[in-house]
């Protein structure tokens, strides 16, 4: 019995997961567990999960595998360097004692951290590595159920990779093509990300939320892209992309992007964080959202000529683009798209494990589940024991409802009645997005809903959009989508006669991030959805991630009830447990 554990870490977004014979069993992000946003170091803890809910110990495993070669990466930042000399010494000079002090010595670091758990050999469990884009294809195809597919990975940067086309077949994987840095889409995305106020790595769905609120008609968009694609970018027609260095930084320097030409070139200075965003902040946004969705497009294109592919497999944090996803799964291109849940780089440590054994150990695929991520629930759960000894810490009252039919009819009443509710349920989902366990809910069809929960709940910026859950029965009833969306991947049209019906869900474009809820992968869910349903004729929910502005997604109900009690959300359903505000007032 092969057991597998794969790891993501020293980067940003560090994480683990296992694998018993092939089988996803437990994944799972460390910021989840320390409460450090995009957290990269060693994932100690979510290790301790995930052969916890295994119930196996380090020296039992088969190998540990890291998702990407440090040593190739080592390389790529010194040759960087010495062909941009003499500029970025000073990062240089910041980068090396990283290297030399930790990086390069990854596996006595890797080794040691596994010790801290539990006791390994000198050379047991071996630990391999695989390499970054080949994490990220690995954990896009074998999830997938196709039996054969191209596969796309783009990214800021691996080793030397930024982005790759690559094909799957059974138990095969192979990269055909790269693009290298240091011209690459994600960085690029990342650099406009940092020029309109942003956060790099972790802001980016912020500029695709922002992209919306411009004006594709104006001629200050259609300017905007020019100057793009005249000074700063030559697009190929295979969707590879040449960037000029003269207005990025991000090769050897401490910065994004040189704001001083950027400046000149667009006509405004950068945008402070937290500062009044502004129309052409905007339509600057809504400038690059389009360029990145046709560079997509013409890779998808490629990829579908080298391979001749009816389907496709998408990883890297580009491919978490649902706007560019959504217009790719519109334009017919492929009959199937699947896009890893978690596309990052958590989602490395998944595809590190796969790549093992698919690839290192030559084991067959095998196909007994319906959703090999299991609907990304990989993540802890807790019993209602736990959640009633939580609630007695924190000394507040609650009510029990131990059949599920009468808890789901009754939270469906005070959605209904326009209260937001905290929705705690089952194991933590893996990835960035919440999906009906750890979420946020509320009635779609208020027209104050969306400003309600982000000044009130999610204390964040008012143009943020939120994510419509539906009954995938019933998804084609409110959205231009035949294709199961389970994990708000793909971007898509509401229909016409729905969008004075949702209003909390339909962006400005009149379109939405959808996640189809599907009874086998979530029954419970599935359920609070059809009991809304029944009761108000709607079969769609307003599902955001359950915690506030700069902080992890809730995983303990400790998190679950201190956040509920900061915040005006209304109620929370924990397990069976039902906690309400106005029974503390």
């Amino acid at each position: 019995m092969a057991k597998i554990l794969g790891i993501s870490a020293f980067y940003h977004d560090a994480a683990a997961a296992l694998t018993v014979d092939g089988e996803i069993v437990a994944a799972a992000q460390e910021e989840r567990f320390d409460r450090v946003k995009h957290t990269a170091g060693f994932p100690e803890n979510a290790i301790k999960y995930c052969l916890g809910q295994a119930g196996i110990e380090p020296e039992e495993l088969n190998a540990v595998v890291f998702y990407e070669k440090p040593l190739l990466k080592f390389e790529r930042i010194l040759e960087t360097h010495y062909a941009f000399a003499p500029g970025g010494l000073s990062s240089f000079i910041h980068s090396m004692p990283l290297w030399m002090g930790k990086k390069l010595f990854l596996k006595k670091h890797i080794r040691d951290g596994l010790n801290n758990i539990g006791r390994i050999g000198k050379n047991h469990p071996p630990l391999l590595f695989s390499q970054h884009h080949l994490s990220h294809a690995a954990s896009a195809f074998f999830p997938s159920g196709f039996e054969q597919a191209a596969i796309l990975t783009i990214d800021g940067v691996g080793e030397w990779a930024t982005a790759t086309i690559g094909q799957g077949n059974g138990k095969k994987l192979i990269l055909h093509k790269e693009m290298r840095f240091p011209h690459s889409v994600g960085l690029l995305y990342s650099a406009f990300t940092y020029y309109l106020g942003f956060r790099v790595n972790s802001g980016e769905y912020k500029l695709m939320g922002l992209a919306p609120y411009g004006d594709p008609e104006s001629p200050q968009t259609t300017f905007f892209k020019n100057q793009i694609r005249t000074h700063m970018i030559s697009l190929k027609d295979d969707g590879s992309v040449w960037l000029n260095h003269a207005y990025f930084g991000y090769a050897t320097g401490l910065r994004m992007v040189r704001e001083k030409r950027w400046q000149k070139l667009l006509g405004f200075p950068r945008r402070e964080p937290e500062s009044v965003i502004e129309p052409h902040h905007s339509n600057l946004a809504l400038a690059i959202q389009q360029i990145t969705e046709e560079i997509v497009m013409k890779m998808a294109v490629e990829a579908k000529k080298i391979t001749g592919s009816s389907h496709l497999c998408l990883a890297g944090g580009v491919a978490l683009n649902g706007v560019a996803a959504g217009k790719l799964l519109h334009s017919g291109l492929y009959d199937k798209i699947y896009i890893q849940p978690a596309a990052g780089d958590a989602g490395g440590a998944l595809g590190a494990a796969l790549a093992a054994h698919h690839i290192y150990f030559g084991e067959d695929r095998i196909f007994p589940l319906s959703d090999p991520m299991k609907g990304a629930l990989l993540g802890p759960d807790f019993t209602n024991a736990e959640i009633e000894l939580a609630a007695r810490m924190a000394k507040i009252p609650y009510d029990i409802i131990e059949d599920l039919q009468t808890l789901s009819d009754f939270t469906a009443s005070r959605l209904a009645a326009g209260k937001v509710v905290g929705w705690f349920q089952g194991r933590m989902e893996f990835g960035p997005r919440a999906l009906g366990n750890r979420s946020i809910l509320a009635d779609p069809r208020s027209p104050e809903m969306q400003s309600v929960l982000n000044h009130k709940i999610k204390k964040r910026e008012s143009f943020r959009p939120f994510a419509p859950a539906v009954l995938w029965e019933d998804a084609e009833t409110y959205f231009e989508l035949k294709h199961p969306s389970p994990y708000m991947s793909f971007v898509v049209p509401v229909k016409e006669e729905k969008r004075k019906e949702l209003p909390a869900v339909t962006h400005l474009d009149y379109s939405a991030r959808v996640q189809t809820v599907h009874r086998e992968t979530n029954e419970r869910f599935w359920q609070l959805l059809q009991a809304f349903k029944k009761r108000t004729g709607c079969s769609v929910l307003v599902n955001t991630s359950f915690n506030v502005r700069g902080e992890p997604i809730v995983c303990t109900p400790e998190e679950a009830i201190r956040c509920f009690l900061q915040t005006e959300m209304d109620m929370l359903v924990a397990g069976n447990y039902v906690f309400s505000k106005e029974t503390l007032r």
